[in-house]
């Protein structure tokens, strides 16, 4: 994202008088503009969370970084799709869950996850395969108990997310010959209890090029917003630009609503 655009987000926090500011990537700490976009938004009381990729803050160079997150309150939410080394390494690449394990510890030790400070660690659990997600609530408590007497880990809560049927997962399931399966089953798991909670209802998703979306599953379909709102800089012409419009869907919305749900907040049940 360029500096131009980066700018923009504090002006439209401001404008819409936003409370959350969620940072993702890859691995956003990278850009060289990071630190100062987080710095702004917490000057505006606005919430900042870092999809953080554990293993950057073992890189050369970032050793600061635990440090500046726990500094500014930043909240950490972190994928470990599992709480097994050959499970994590099989998905992730080899020595990702030990690099991941050694970050956690670091965050720890920072305060992260001690229910007694205000800094939130969010870990979050994705099935390996075309699976629902189990209850979030129950595999929170085997992974805060197998953490914990492993390698004396702390968190504050663990959010699970379905697998969307798009990109390179969709590839992957088709080459198995299960991307029709799978498709079936979260259509067949609809719960309509969960549309009052879908993430795209309350959420902006924002590219790198400034350019909007309903959600960031829709960003990369390059499925747009609807409507006139097309860019960060529209926002600060009309903030109600977005009041009443259309949400576009598709038929992988249903990976949001089947079961208990998926959000970038976890389950909705």
């Amino acid at each position: 994202m360029t500096k131009s655009n980066i700018d923009l987000i504090p002006k439209v926090l401001n404008k819409l008088g936003l409370s959350c500011l969620d940072l993702t990537g890859g691995a956003p700490e990278l850009h060289p503009s990071f630190r100062d976009l987080v710095i702004k938004a917490r000057e505006l009381d606005v919430n900042v969370i870092d999809r953080c990729n554990l293993t950057i803050l073992s890189e050369n160079g970032y050793s600061y970084l635990a440090e500046f997150l726990a500094h500014h309150s930043v909240i950490v939410i972190a994928s470990l799709p599992c709480y097994q080394e050959e499970n994590v390494d099989q998905q992730r690449g080899a020595g990702v869950f030990e690099r991941s394990i050694s970050g956690l510890l670091k965050l720890n030790q920072l305060g992260y996850g001690d229910p007694d400070r205000d800094l939130i660690l969010n870990l979050v659990y994705n099935p390996i395969g075309p699976h629902l997600p189990p209850d979030q609530h129950q595999l929170e408590a085997k992974y805060r108990d197998v953490l914990w007497n492993r390698y004396g880990i702390r968190f504050t809560s663990l959010l699970t997310l379905a697998n969307m049927p798009i990109k390179r997962f969709a590839k992957q399931l088709f080459v198995s010959g299960q991307l029709e399966t799978y498709q079936c089953l979260l259509e067949t798991s609809y719960n309509p209890a969960n549309i009052s909670s879908v993430m795209c209802l309350d959420l902006i998703s924002v590219d790198w090029q400034g350019n909007l979306y309903d959600c960031d599953f829709n960003q990369q379909l390059g499925l747009p917003l609807q409507g006139r709102v097309k860019h960060l800089r529209d926002l600060l012409d009309d903030h109600n630009y977005l009041a009443g419009e259309h949400i576009t869907v598709g038929s992988h919305c249903f990976g949001c609503t089947a079961g208990n749900g998926s959000s970038c907040g976890g389950s909705l049940q």
